[in-house]
């Protein structure tokens, strides 16, 4: 278990390290001038030379992205022109937002954060029950409810199932408050209440993939060899699917998961937009259009972490679920 751990860990590093090459030539080693595009509107062709000179842009680009990763690691003098001293975790400083790039991470994170993890959380649970009761109940109407949910799920947006539940909960009935972020720490109650409609538009939508998943995986597990022998040999109904159907049935469940969840974390751009919640996503979207370098550069490292956090979530499901996956 030890050796696996440490070749995932070791396959993460590799890839975060790939990423953060590919992020910084994407920005620095194109002909184009880099500091223009860190401070877009605010600065005078004194201060862009000064910030040139302070980045070391004339340096060769093995030496500036050194300095960068330095900066991440260690934190880094980023001069007057900048902001000053930037302590480790340092990516940058934001003209635009006119403080550290890892301040505005600092405060975005908590709110993307609150938006996914409980949505994954409520989406898993729905899905693979309707999964898991749709197998059970296979060619009756309980199945036919499902997979037409499913399919209903399947083929909404995300922008109009939270729209529609804006009307209904918020401006019709008036049961919840308009969404917003409050700190869990603050007020848990205010903290749920201006959250729930983004996780119940994000449950109803991704539940309806992992139900039809689920429930395919399942009857196809219910046909193997082993699960024929364990009914053969006497097990009670509950034996034969927990210990034995569900637990092959729940790996692609598990790969999928992984997948969904980092990815969510790296933004949920139309779930922020659409309930005006000023996550990750937005903050990336409005670094695009702002031409917020440092920002655009923060949020891509950001996300491609979680993606890669994510699989290594993954294959340590996998290997607690699945044995011979340790071998590999």
């Amino acid at each position: 278990m030890l050796r696996f751990l440490v070749k995932r860990t070791l396959s993460a590093v590799l890839t975060l390290f790939a990423v953060s090459v590919l992020t910084f030539l994407m920005f620095f080693a194109l002909p184009r001038d880099p500091v223009s595009g860190m401070c877009p509107r605010n600065c005078n062709p004194e201060r862009l030379e000064r910030v040139r000179q302070e980045l070391g842009l004339s340096d060769p680009l093995v030496v500036q992205y050194g300095g960068y990763m330095r900066g991440v690691v260690a934190g880094r003098e980023l001069g007057a022109a900048q902001g000053g001293h930037c302590d480790a975790p340092c990516l940058g400083w934001s003209y635009v937002n006119n403080e550290a790039v890892t301040d505005t991470l600092v405060r975005v994170l908590p709110v993307t954060l609150s938006i996914v993890v409980p949505a994954a959380v409520l989406w898993l649970l729905l899905g693979m029950g309707l999964g898991l009761v749709s197998a059970l109940r296979r060619g009756t109407w309980v199945d036919r409810v499902a997979i037409g949910f499913s399919l209903t799920g399947a083929s909404l947006q995300l922008y109009f199932v939270g729209a529609v539940l804006l009307l209904i909960f918020v401006y019709t009935l008036g049961w919840l408050p308009v969404p917003g972020y409050t700190s869990l720490l603050d007020d848990p109650v205010r903290w749920a209440g201006g959250l729930v409609l983004a996780w119940l538009s994000l449950a109803l939508l991704c539940s309806a993939n992992y139900a039809r998943l689920f429930r395919a995986q399942l009857l196809e597990t219910l046909g193997e060899d082993f699960v024929r022998t364990a009914r053969a040999k006497g097990l009670p109904r509950s034996a034969v699917y927990g210990r034995h159907a569900l637990r092959a049935a729940i790996s692609p469940v598990i790969t999928v998961a992984g997948l969904d969840v980092g990815a969510a974390l790296g933004g949920t751009v139309i779930t922020e937009t659409t309930f005006g919640i000023h996550g990750l996503g937005r903050t990336a979207v409005d670094a695009v259009r702002a031409g917020d370098l440092p920002t655009i550069m923060a949020t891509v490292l950001a996300a491609a972490v979680f993606v890669v956090l994510a699989n290594m979530l993954v294959d340590l499901l996998y290997a607690a679920v699945d044995p011979r996956v340790r071998l590999g």
